[in-house]
């Protein structure tokens, strides 16, 4: 199983963070140790002062393929969820800084927690209006549409299989909306698909 993430998928987000908008997604990755499950805490490392929450809604790969055609990209995927990519933002300027990779801002351990459920794709009445949202201690802090995205699912899934091999179990983080911002210990993290809580986690 592997974790493809798609960066600066939303507009406002990208403009808040004063980055350019790019012609195709912007695609890192993450290992699995990067994964918290069962509403687990997440613990703030000691290497960075800056992590920064980004809400995303997470597909779920349900068989292999590559060089997918965009038209049959819906097939390759069967459910959904919801996760966070926490982003220490200072290493990451720093490494933008020096033109180097951010891997390490990006994939560090527990850098990924997800919902453990997943909602059927054949739930939802249309994959191109699904509205989630992140809570930061009872607080709205994020809320996003999949309207919203420059990229949409099939498209991802038609890209990033241009390029890798997507196998059954494999992990696609879609991008974040805008208001993303840092955690302290003792934030409790809530996010929610429509007006369903699937994920909730504390900061330690």
């Amino acid at each position: 199983m592997r974790i493809f993430a798609i960066g600066r998928n939303y507009a406002e987000h990208i403009q808040e963070l004063n980055n350019e908008r790019p012609d195709e997604p912007v695609i890192f990755t993450k290992p699995d140790t990067a994964i918290i499950r069962n509403n687990a805490p997440f613990f703030y490392p000691e290497f960075s002062k800056d992590i920064h929450y980004e809400a995303e809604l997470v597909l779920r790969i349900c068989k292999e393929g590559k060089n997918i055609q965009e038209k049959f990209a819906s097939k390759y995927v069967d459910a959904i969820g919801v996760g966070i990519d926490f982003t220490a933002r200072d290493l990451q300027q720093k490494a933008k800084e020096k033109g180097l990779p951010w891997d390490i801002a990006k994939g560090f351990n527990g850098s990924a927690p997800i919902s453990d459920k997943f909602i059927s794709v054949n739930e939802f009445a249309d994959l191109k209006n699904i509205s989630f949202s992140l809570q930061v201690d009872g607080e709205i802090r994020q809320q996003g549409n999949t309207s919203l995205m420059l990229f949409n699912f099939d498209y991802i899934i038609s890209y990033l299989s241009k390029f890798f091999t997507l196998r059954t179990g494999d992990l696609i983080f879609t991008g974040t909306p805008k208001g993303v911002g840092p955690v302290k210990v003792g934030n409790v993290l809530s996010a929610y698909i429509e007006n369903e809580k699937l994920l909730e986690f504390e900061i330690k």
